[in-house]
């Protein structure tokens, strides 16, 4: 069982909620931004594709996505957006590794140091948290179980590992991820989302899930964060 699945769930329902659409919006918009200066073609550029989708999904209206794209061709700001990764500690030595998309990169990094220290957290260096990790494909089905002949089917197609969340989630090494998410989708397979992430090699218990949690939220409601990934097993 991979780390924050507990987590994962909450913030796969709070990007349901209205009162988080506008920020959620700003996100994906980011996403799709960076993910265009790789190319305007959904069907040559993966990560454009996945971003889009996923935009599309959360209900993003299509002008918006348009932008975004224009922006990553260079029309506007969106040459200003970097991606940046960040290496932390949480509470109980907890590793966590955070995603930014910011045009401030002086700004986030205060902000996630603020949120840190608040939860007795801290950055850590280049590469102290890092090797704890390695990146995977991963894709939420529209399902919460699968029949054998399903199972067989995904893993057939290259998947490393199915967990049984509260929905099906399937992960996969990095280079086989499109090739695996076009194959499920020709299996007629709904798929809800779909990311590179981080997955932790090894995880650890923690006493204070709670604590932890918000720590997360936190760093998740940031509007420079995209995504928080730990090694802690909740």
């Amino acid at each position: 069982m991979s780390g924050h699945s507990k987590w994962a769930t909450t913030k796969r329902a709070k990007e349901t909620k209205d009162s988080k659409r506008s920020s959620l919006f700003t996100k994906l918009s980011k996403n799709i931004t960076v993910a265009a200066r790789d190319g305007q073609d959904l069907d040559t550029n993966f990560k454009l594709r996945m971003a889009v989708d996923k935009a599309k999904t959360l209900s993003m209206p299509k002008d918006n996505i348009e932008r975004a794209i224009k922006r990553g061709a260079g029309v506007g700001d969106g040459a200003n957006i970097e991606h940046l990764v960040y290496e932390a500690y949480g509470p109980e030595g907890v590793a966590l590794i955070i995603e930014v998309l910011t045009d401030n990169k002086n700004r986030a990094v205060s902000n996630i140091k603020h949120i840190l220290n608040k939860a007795n957290g801290n950055l850590g260096s280049a590469g102290s948290v890092l090797w704890m990790f390695s990146q995977k494909g991963e894709l939420i089905l529209n399902k919460t179980s699968l029949s054998d002949e399903e199972e067989l089917q995904i893993i057939e197609a290259g998947a490393d590992d199915i967990l049984i969340e509260d929905k099906v989630r399937v992960l996969v090494s990095k280079d086989k991820f499109a090739h695996l998410r076009d194959t499920l989708q020709a299996q007629n397979f709904s798929i809800a989302d779909s990311n590179l992430i981080y997955l932790a090699k090894e995880h650890v218990d923690v006493k204070d899930e709670d604590r932890l949690i918000r720590l997360l939220d936190a760093l998740d409601d940031d509007d420079d964060v995209d995504n928080v990934y730990t090694n802690a097993n909740i």
